[in-house]
Formats: C-alpha cells, sequence, structure tokens
C-alpha cells in the first residue's frame, strides 16, 4: 500500500472518530518505518505521553510524527486520570480503568482456527454472565477479544485496582478454557493465546491499519463471530461495528471477584515476586499426533439444517439459505434470550398501533413455516434475517469452506443427509425435537459421532418405511 493511500486511509472522518473514540484517556503509541526498520514513538520531544482526546489530535499526530511516516496507532490497556508527564503512567492510583484483552496471535492464513479460540473466549465469558460489554477486533494477523473496561461498577473498582480487575480476569479465563484452546493450537500448529496484561502495553486501536499486512482493525459483536470473513479487514471497504462502545456497568463484578480470588492481582506490580507464571496456550514444539479435526457448533447447526431441509423438501440452493438462517438466528437467539423473553412479557395485553398492525402484516406475507419454525423470504426467494438475504453463495463461504478446512464437505454433507434421515419425519418437522434430538447430541462430536461412525447413519427400518411413504 503506498503511502499517499495510508494518509488516505486516515483521512477518513469515521477512521479518526474511532481512533479518537477509543484512544480518549490513553496512552497512545505511533509506528512506522520510513528510516529502514520499525520506529515506535510513545513521547512528544519534551517527555510528555502521546494522548488523543480528539479527532484534531489524529491529524496532529500525524503531522508530528510525519518524518517517521507512521502507519499504525496504538492505545494503552489503561484509562488514565491525567497524562501530563512520565510519572503519570506510574502511578497506579492514576488508572481509571483497564482493559481485560485477550491477545490470540497466529498467521493469516490460519485466520479460521484464530476465530474459533475467540468464540472458547467469548463462550467462556458468557458462562461468567459477560455478554453485552464483550467486542473482538480482528487486528491484521490475530484477533483481541476485549471486555469493556467500565463493565466493572465503582464499588469494585474503589477495592481494586483496574489492573489487577483484568489481569485476574484474563489469567482466570485462559485457566479455565486451557484445554479446549489446545485442542486448535495442536492441530493449527500456529495459534497462541497469552496473558499480556502489563502496565505498560498497547493494543491496536479500531481502524487503525496493521503495521505490515494492508489490512484495518475493525470491530464486531460477538453475534457476528461466525459470519466473520477477513475481507471486513479490507481499508478499501471495511466493515467496523462502532457498537464496541456498548457495555453495561456491574456486568463483570461476579466473575472480577472471582478471578481474584482465584489468581490475586497483577503480578507485575513494583516490589511483587511473581511467582506464577503467566499462561501461554499454544501448541507444544515438539511434534505431537494430529488431533482429530472439529467443526464449531454454527458449521454443525448450518450443515444439519440445510441438511434437514433437503430431505424435506428436495431443493439443495434453498437448503443452503434454510440452513445459514436458521445457524445466524440461533446463534442471535442464544445471546438474546432474556431481551426477547422482556419484549414479549412488556407486550402482554397491549394493542398494537397501527404502524406495527401494518408491518406484522408485511412479515406475515413473507413468511414461511418450515418445521415448526417461522422464517422470512426475501423478494428473491431466499431466506433472510432483518434485511440480509441468506444466499447459497454466502453458506458456501461462510459454512462449507469454514467445513472444507477440517474435513472434506462433500463427504461431510453426505453424512449429515444419511444421519438425518435416520429421523423419523416427524421428528424434523418438529422444531424441538429436531433440536434435541438431532442436534444437540452431537453438535460438539459431529466428526466422531456422524461422519466416522457410519452405522449412526443408516435409517431405522420403520424410520425407512416411513421415508418411502409406508
Amino acid at each position: 500500500m503506498s503511502y499517499e493511500l495510508v494518509e488516505k486511509h486516515y483521512s477518513n472522518s469515521l477512521v479518526k472518530q474511532e481512533i479518537a473514540g477509543y484512544s480518549r484517556g490513553r496512552w497512545v503509541a505511533l509506528e512506522g518505518g520510513s528510516l529502514g526498520s520499525r520506529v515506535f514513538l510513545r513521547y512528544f520531544r519534551d517527555g510528555r505521553p502521546l494522548k488523543v482526546e480528539g479527532e484534531g489530535d489524529v491529524e496532529g499526530l500525524w503531522r508530528y510524527s510525519k518524518g517517521v511516516k507512521p502507519r499504525t496507532i496504538y492505545g494503552s490497556i489503561n484509562v488514565y486520570g491525567r497524562l501530563t508527564s512520565r510519572l503519570d503512567l506510574d502511578d497506579s492510583s492514576n488508572i481509571l480503568y483497564t482493559s481485560p484483552i485477550w491477545d490470540i496471535d497466529g498467521e493469516l492464513e490460519k485466520w479460521r482456527d484464530i476465530i474459533e479460540v475467540a468464540r472458547i473466549i467469548v463462550d467462556e465469558l458468557e458462562k461468567l454472565g459477560i455478554v453485552k460489554s464483550v467486542f473482538l477486533k480482528w487486528s491484521g494477523e490475530g484477533a483481541h477479544v476485549h471486555v469493556h473496561e467500565r463493565c466493572f461498577s465503582s464499588e469494585v473498582l474503589s477495592k481494586h485496582n483496574p489492573l489487577d480487575v483484568a489481569y485476574s480476569l484474563v489469567e482466570y479465563v485462559l485457566e479455565r478454557c486451557k484445554s479446549k484452546i489446545l485442542e486448535v493450537a495442536s492441530r493449527s500448529e500456529v495459534v497462541k493465546v497469552e496473558n499480556e496484561i502489563d502496565l505498560k502495553r498497547v493494543f491496536t486501536a479500531p481502524l487503525s491499519l496493521h503495521r505490515r499486512r494492508d489490512l484495518c482493525c475493525v470491530c464486531f459483536k460477538p453475534e457476528v463471530i461466525d459470519s466473520f470473513e477477513v475481507e471486513w479487514a479490507n481499508p478499501l471497504s471495511f466493515k467496523h461495528d462502532v457498537n464496541w462502545r456498548a457495555y453495561v456497568e456491574g456486568e463483570g463484578d461476579e466473575a472480577a471477584l472471582k478471578a481474584l480470588k482465584e489468581v490475586g492481582g497483577y503480578k507485575g506490580w513494583p516490589g511483587v515476586v511473581d511467582v506464577k507464571p503467566r499462561i501461554v496456550v499454544a501448541a507444544p514444539k515438539q511434534p505431537q499426533p494430529k488431533q482429530p479435526g472439529k467443526l464449531g457448533r454454527f458449521q454443525v447447526m448450518a450443515l444439519l439444517q440445510a441438511a434437514r431441509y433437503y430431505v424435506l423438501t428436495g431443493d439443495l440452493e434453498k437448503a443452503k439459505s434454510f440452513g445459514l438462517n436458521r445457524a445466524i438466528f440461533y446463534a442471535w437467539a442464544k445471546r438474546h434470550a432474556k431481551d426477547i423473553a422482556l419484549r414479549r412479557l412488556s407486550k402482554l395485553g397491549k394493542p398494537m398501533g397501527k404502524a406495527e398492525r401494518e408491518e406484522r402484516r408485511e412479515e406475515e406475507k413473507r413468511a414461511v413455516e418450515i418445521g415448526g419454525e417461522m422464517a422470512f423470504l426475501s423478494e428473491n426467494g431466499w431466506f433472510m434475517i432483518g434485511d440480509q438475504e441468506q444466499r447459497p453463495e454466502d453458506y458456501d463461504r461462510q459454512v462449507a469452506q469454514h467445513i472444507e478446512s477440517t474435513v472434506p464437505y462433500e463427504e461431510a454433507w453426505k453424512a449429515a443427509v444419511e444421519y438425518v434421515k435416520s429421523f423419523r419425519r416427524e421428528a424434523l418437522e418438529d422444531q424441538q425435537k429436531f433440536f434435541k434430538q438431532v442436534y444437540e447430541p452431537v453438535r460438539d462430536r459431529f466428526i466422531e459421532e456422524v461422519l466416522m461412525k457410519p452405522e449412526r447413519r443408516k435409517p431405522k427400518p420403520e424410520g425407512l418405511f416411513k421415508w418411502l411413504g409406508g
């Protein structure tokens, strides 16, 4: 990428807005390389820490450091009360907030494994009650899982330094899901996750360019993690969610207190002897027996739902659309179940307004029922959620390609169809029965239980009799 394009990227008002929004209160760093090697700037010439308070400061920093041709901008994990001298950086009482961040390193070619590890961490955070305050970043050659630093209440932060909270939570979560991450790391051989929480650690700012790759740092929420594609990080047409700012104060309190009790706080404070090394989860350096691959739940749901639709209707292209549609819906519903229940409760007994009735009538025109599930069709005849169609080519990209990276997709598809056919038709035509009887038993072991066990896929005699119209 020419430096003219780098400058054009940073002249984008949204880019400046996002960098400023994230960097406000953080100690900023710039990286360039016009002098033949990496140049890392963290201070003004008078010794003050670099900082950004608004969009104009982003432009100002670029002009200030133009001689080294800056390319990447970083922000500290700490948010400070003041940033007027170097002494402010060493004052623990000056730390207002610290961002818990899980740093997942790898290689661009193995990005699907990186995202799988990110999903493991996100799922673990959900088990600990942290859902709405989580966002992810694709940094260029890896991913960062963030917990918004303001999701801890003032009561917790008044008793525990924010850096202690962040360090303990990152360590605690890594310990809880270490074995699952190792499964992926052993298979991938390049993925590594480390507790990088440190007093002066920085991470890439949203929409900043990667220091080497022609990609920018895009943010996205957990709801769309299974739809993520590296193309989202294309600087010329990036897909970025500004809702990384969302958080619920107090959502992280319970998990933070558990983590503090288990870990005991940050190990790098002056005078603290770190007797317990921080956790690094990575593949062993010695050659290890190849572990069997594993498919994510999103891919298994999409595959089995597509097979279900195909068995019921014989329409392969529409089956792909349906499979992806249902996988996206269930992933979304899982994370918003409480909100959905509350909205339904709030509408009980309330008459619908004219606009709501019109909207309901329009929805009913596009609604179809498949196996006890209501779904909506676009004007083009594909299933859709909101205003987004799920086309067959989307399924191929988001599901089939993911499966192909683990096992041959055609083999997985044939196995899925045979497996689905082994159940009575009534199980496929009932939403709850399909979920409990067909999907749930194999959602975490599809390869072992379906692909590698042909006997599981043979239709039972009575079931086969029904399929043949008996």
